[in-house]
């Protein structure tokens, strides 16, 4: 499936990503676009997950469709095999731009799974990811399809977008802050801390397509519910 319905009443990031764009959306926006100047004039259309759309998450082609792209151009299975990320949040602008988001409430969730992905998906999914790392010119011998698989995925879809499909993409990582439901890090700086772990395991503090990502910390408490 690459329309996957989510339930209303999850909890976490499930739950905390649906609050934030189905009822916080002024406050978002307003908050991406004071952090990235490419996005400060524009109109930003929320297309997941939306209530009326139960909630939905989107991965493959369903994706591109989701944030206004022509998967018959874009041609994501030469780079991707089906399966690939299920994003938490899309969106689009009035002027075509992308915006693909990922969220998470606690610090475990950083951690992700290996690829499942076997033979030939595999291969795909390795060379992609090579590719991605040659391009930030990390010459590391880090496994990107290891423990932190689900970051460098993501990160390898943003590359994809902006470099060999020349698309103006965005990837946001929202980290929500102070969630009991899962135990979640009461401030920003456990979430800092915790990311520097990971940048600093994969030699990505700095790269090419830094400008183009966004780490939000946002708090529960001030979202409307």
């Amino acid at each position: 499936m690459t329309r996957i319905i989510q339930k209303s009443d999850g909890k976490g990031s499930l739950k905390d990503i649906q609050v934030l764009i189905n009822k916080n959306q002024d406050f978002l926006n307003k908050l991406i676009k004071s952090k990235l100047n490419d996005l400060k004039n524009a109109d930003i259309i929320w297309t997941s997950p939306i209530e009326n759309d139960d909630f939905a998450e989107y991965r493959d082609n369903d994706f591109l469709i989701k944030v206004g792209l022509d998967p018959l151009a874009i041609q994501l299975d030469k780079f991707w095999p089906a399966r690939g990320p299920q994003w938490d949040a899309l969106a689009k602008t009035n002027s075509g731009q992308v915006i693909l988001v990922e969220a998470k409430a606690n610090i475990p969730e950083i951690v992700s799974q290996k690829t499942s992905a076997k033979n030939k998906s595999k291969c795909l999914i390795d060379y992609s990811l090579n590719e991605t790392k040659h391009f930030l010119n990390i010459n590391n011998d880090t496994n990107w399809s290891g423990k932190f698989y689900q970051y460098t995925n993501r990160l390898a879809h943003l590359y994809f977008l902006r470099e060999k499909c020349n698309k103006s993409a965005f990837l946001i990582n929202i980290y929500f802050i102070g969630d009991k439901t899962v135990s979640g890090p009461k401030t920003e700086q456990e979430w800092k801390g915790a990311l520097k772990v990971l940048n600093t395991y994969f030699g990505i503090s700095r790269h090419k397509l830094k400008k183009y990502m966004l780490d939000l910390f946002i708090d529960i408490k001030d979202l409307e519910y």
